[in-house]
């Protein structure tokens, strides 16, 4: 993929709004960071860091962070009903991650990277 453009417009229909979505709250949450493609999936960088990504399967997205950024929000990711990996909140039409989720998880990933 060229770019997030790209990688939204190849997505499956019903995720391309999630997927709008996390890409703008993203860029709010993150004026200074770089938009970049890497390992085949959109992400935001700065000081060629990777401070979150995200990409979209065949019936989710997911938000990929940083470990301690999903450790530190453990709570607030199953309060909101979502389920995590280890650098990863994954996320349905049907069960949006709220905004604030993102902001919060976007933020403590740069803190983590120093930033």
């Amino acid at each position: 993929m060229a770019d997030h453009d790209a990688y939204i417009a190849a997505a499956k229909e019903d995720l391309r709004p999630q997927l709008e979505s996390l890409r703008a709250q993203l860029s709010r949450t993150l004026p200074d960071a770089e938009e970049i493609i890497a390992y085949n999936m959109p992400g935001y960088s700065i000081g060629g860091k990777i401070v979150a990504g995200y990409a979209a399967f065949t019936k989710q997205c997911g938000l990929y962070v940083s470990p301690g950024a999903i450790k530190s929000l453990g709570g607030d990711i199953a309060e909101a009903g979502l389920k995590a990996t280890k650098t990863g909140v994954t996320f349905s039409p049907n069960k949006p991650m709220p905004d604030e989720l993102i902001e919060k998880l976007a933020q403590a990933s740069r803190k983590d990277h120093g930033f």
